[in-house]
């Protein structure tokens, strides 16, 4: 027996996940995208995992480049959630006009002062899955840590505040 596509992406709506921004500085630009599926992989060394769309410009410029940086979003950042997740979209810097951010020290790629984590990151590999890419990063630094910050979740296809 096999699942649908589209049964899979029901059932696992129900499942909350964590929002965050990637972003990646290239030549010419930031590049940004919502990303859901991020998740610690090692310690030692310290790796995270995002899934993005294969044949998605995120995941061709971060291949490209080979350095992003993660923001986990907090509570009352939905905003930009949907902003980074919408097709079409102009550059980072664009979008995030009135939202105060610095620059990751390794990357050079945008985090968000208001997020409740930055990570500076080195692509080690990206995984082929399915449709998907998995991007294995290697974490160089912490440059934002908001120990007080609540997390903005998704569910249900809704953003919610973990409060």
């Amino acid at each position: 027996m096999s699942v649908s596509p589209a049964d899979f992406a029901a059932a696992l709506r129900h499942h909350p996940a964590g929002v965050a921004l990637m972003t990646v500085r290239d030549d010419t630009d930031d590049v940004g995208t919502t990303v859901t599926s991020v998740m610690s992989v090692s310690a030692d060394p310290p790796l995270v995992a995002v899934g993005l769309a294969a044949d998605g410009y995120p995941a061709e410029v971060l291949e490209a480049v080979g350095s992003c940086a993660l923001t986990v979003l907090a509570a009352g950042q939905a905003i930009l959630a949907s902003r980074f997740s919408s097709a079409g979209r102009p550059g980072a810097r664009h979008l995030l006009e009135s939202v105060p951010w610095s620059r990751a020290p390794g990357s050079d790629a945008i985090v968000l002062d208001g997020g409740v984590v930055g990570l500076d990151c080195r692509l080690d590999r990206l995984v082929p899955a399915g449709d998907h890419v998995l991007a294995l990063l290697a974490v160089v630094g912490v440059p934002v840590l908001r120990e007080d910050a609540a997390p903005l979740l998704r569910l249900r296809g809704r953003y919610v505040d973990a409060t």
